[in-house]
């Protein structure tokens, strides 16, 4: 396989999420209440393969050896495209099916994910301001692989019809949203510590103009 073909596979599997991720949103948007076997399958089917994606692309990419600096931006994009999507479509699909606890569980899980992800964001650009590594460390890593099988294991709990054989108890639901809650806050400080220096340099007073506008 020459080496453009294999560049745009991985680059295909990491915005395959995008697509796949919108099939669900629709699915659980307008497929009605209580949703049919058929639409959950889609739906579910759809979240489970743009979560796929993620442990896909990035192996791949260093199978084939095409990691490349824009696959490592692109692929914490297409994570946030994931998250901005799941969780506010979770919290309503919460308060649908009457679960206004967990419903509130699931508005902080989805803030404190996307607080976390700004955070990054920003401290990345200003990171690049003093040529420090963009890529994804331990913490990162260790947020994805649990933060998509958690998503999944919610909306399952939140969606599966009633009837069928298995249904996942709330303590394991929960288990995992606290535990996703968990490695958010570890990834945040473990950021912030190696952004630090770039931190501590961009707030020194010497570096403000004497005339700068306040």
């Amino acid at each position: 396989m020459a080496l453009k073909t294999r560049f745009y596979f991985v680059m295909g599997l990491t915005l395959a999420r995008v697509p796949l991720i919108f099939i669900f949103l629709a699915v659980s948007l307008f497929a009605g209440w209580p949703m049919t076997e058929g639409w959950f399958g889609v739906a579910f089917g759809a979240m489970i393969l743009s979560a796929i994606t993620d442990l896909l692309d990035g192996y791949c990419a260093r199978r084939l050896k095409v990691t490349s600096r824009l696959g490592s931006y692109m692929d914490p994009m297409t994570d946030k495209i994931f998250y901005l999507t799941t969780f506010p479509t979770l919290v309503y699909l919460g308060c649908r099916t009457g679960q206004y606890g967990h419903a509130r569980l699931l508005l902080v899980l989805a803030i404190l994910f996307l607080m976390r992800d700004q955070w990054v964001s920003f401290l990345r650009s200003l990171g690049a301001q003093h040529h420090l590594s963009a890529k994804a460390n331990w913490s990162g890593k260790a947020r994805t692989l649990i933060s998509f099988p958690t998503i999944c294991v919610i909306y399952y709990a939140l969606q599966a019809p009633a009837h069928w054989p298995i249904q996942l108890p709330l303590s394991l639901v929960h288990g995992l949203e606290w535990l996703s809650m968990g490695i958010n806050l570890v990834s945040i400080v473990v950021y912030t510590r190696f952004y630090w220096p770039a931190l501590k340099l961009e707030v020194k007073p010497a570096r403000f103009p004497v005339d700068a506008p306040r």
